[in-house]
């Protein structure tokens, strides 16, 4: 395992091909109350190489943060008279989900809902309507924060198998 982390930062793009090259897609959970919001979202997610999960509500998104793998969370802070700050911080009360990174979304002009998510846990706030290259670009730093790619080298490293020398000669 690499215990320099600046490797990783002092050499950027040849160390992320080699990352992307030993980890599976990233899965991200997009969670927003709009359909054609999500949709969008879930397009340039797809056409960028991620894998996402969609969720209108509270309800689906917990369900599918405890069914399915998270690399990252996408989420509007309001979801229809519940606070998407809220759920986000559920999420990550459940075993496995403490590291994953938060995204918020929100069209809020309330002026303290860019301290209110950060203190949920929000890696990142975008304010809607949003340029989609911007949206990939937060997603991709992201993904990429210090924790999770020591979290991927170990797991790289624990996954590769284990060869034994059985013939001498």
């Amino acid at each position: 395992m690499l215990t320099d982390q600046r490797f990783f930062f002092n050499h950027g793009s040849k160390c992320f091909k080699e990352m992307k090259s030993f980890t599976a897609k990233p899965t991200i959970l997009v969670v927003d109350p709009d359909p054609l919001t999500l949709t969008a979202i879930a397009a340039a997610l797809h056409l960028s190489g991620y894998e996402s999960h969609c969720a209108r509500d509270s309800e689906a998104a917990l369900k599918a943060s405890t069914d399915e793998p998270l690399d990252l969370i996408i989420c509007d802070t309001n979801l229809e008279g519940e606070s998407g700050l809220d759920v986000c911080r559920e999420i990550r009360l459940l075993p496995g989900r403490e590291d994953v990174p938060v995204m918020f979304l929100s069209s809020s002009q309330a002026p303290d809902i860019v301290h209110r998510a950060h203190e949920a846990g929000g890696a990142y706030y975008l304010r809607k309507p949003f340029d989609p290259n911007v949206l990939l670009e937060l997603v991709e730093k992201a993904l990429w924060m210090p924790h999770l790619v020591e979290s991927n080298i170990k797991q790289h490293v624990e996954s590769k198998p284990k060869y034994k020398l059985t013939h001498t000669v």
